[in-house]
């Protein structure tokens, strides 16, 4: 007996089974239309946000290269679901080998903390900019915004990093089902044949210090930039500060409210229906990406501009 046959005779999976719409399997096709729409519209919205960027001297300050930075965030995201998400969707193909799905989750993760941190590193912006006007250019210059972004960078990858080796070192037996039409961590654990306690307590404490400390650290921001507008004596100033804030509180609700949504229902909501899943985990990837440029360009007059000046000309 060969070490592949007994591999299969005891149960033991080495791929991994993806799933599209439960139930909706004759109806994957069409509704590849609207995802297919979905990612045209977030890749081309995040590379037109990054080309104006890039091509327009004026927008070179710290809120646009933070913009950029989530731009680019946002492109990693899409990028990295397309392929399995089509594959399924198109021709039906749901395997996926372990190296590789382990390869997505983490690349899946670290895209999804980095933006965390990009949205923190905005709200931090902001209140610069409010709070202490006359220092946001001697504070936020290039290098000290390059800074941020490596550390961001760097956060978020060493606390993913170690994801895919403890997945690894699992055996994988029975059905090798995951729910969605891509990898993540909290789902692949599941599947293991062994002890994954060590998952998910490392898994709680990434989503803690990430999640949970750029959300309380953005609600603080804030709070100080509230107070600082409540004791500015114009109106229309008091407006016209709150106007600049909107975009970013909007990419903010967008972001973390599918992403706790999803990790409250894989940890607790056992009893929630299959199909709650799934669209739950295509909104968590794909609205955020599909939205901020749209908001960005609805919100933010230099962006509006430039994109209808690009597109009329």
């Amino acid at each position: 007996m060969t070490l592949g046959s007994l591999g299969n005779s005891s149960g033991m999976s080495s791929t991994f089974l993806l799933s599209g719409v439960p139930g909706q399997e004759h109806m994957h096709i069409w509704i590849s239309i609207p995802l297919c729409f979905m990612y045209l519209v977030s890749i081309l919205g995040n590379c037109i946000i990054l080309f104006i960027i890039k091509t327009e001297p004026s927008l070179h300050e710290p809120m646009y290269l933070f913009l950029s930075m989530l731009a680019l965030t946002d492109l990693g995201l899409s990028l990295c679901t397309l392929p399995t998400v089509l594959s399924i969707f198109w021709v039906g193909a749901r395997d996926i080998g372990h190296d590789a799905c382990f390869a997505q989750l983490f690349f899946i993760h670290c895209l999804s903390f980095l933006e965390s941190s990009v949205l923190l590193s905005m709200a931090f912006d902001r209140f610069v900019a409010i709070c202490h006007p006359l220092h946001y250019a001697s504070i936020l210059t290039n290098t000290v915004i390059g800074r941020i972004g490596l550390a961001s960078l760097g956060r978020s990858v060493a606390l993913i990093f170690p994801l895919p080796f403890m997945l690894r070192r699992f055996p994988y037996c029975g059905s090798p089902v995951l729910s969605h039409s891509y990898c993540l961590h909290q789902e692949v654990m599941k599947l293991a044949c062994a002890d994954i306690k060590a998952n998910s307590i490392y898994g709680m404490f990434v989503i803690v210090s990430t999640v949970g400390v750029d959300s309380l650290l953005i609600l603080l921001s804030y709070a100080l930039i509230l107070h600082t507008v409540l004791s500015i004596t114009s109106r229309s100033d008091r407006f016209k500060a709150l106007n600049t804030c909107v975009s970013h509180i909007c990419a903010v609700l967008l972001f973390y409210t599918p992403m706790i949504g999803l990790s409250v229902i894989h940890r607790f909501g056992k009893e929630a229906p299959h199909l709650v899943q799934v669209v739950m985990g295509f909104v968590y990837l794909l609205v955020p990406p599909v939205m901020n440029p749209i908001v960005y360009s609805v919100k933010t007059k230099h962006i509006r501009d430039r994109v209808t000046h690009a597109f009329c000309h």
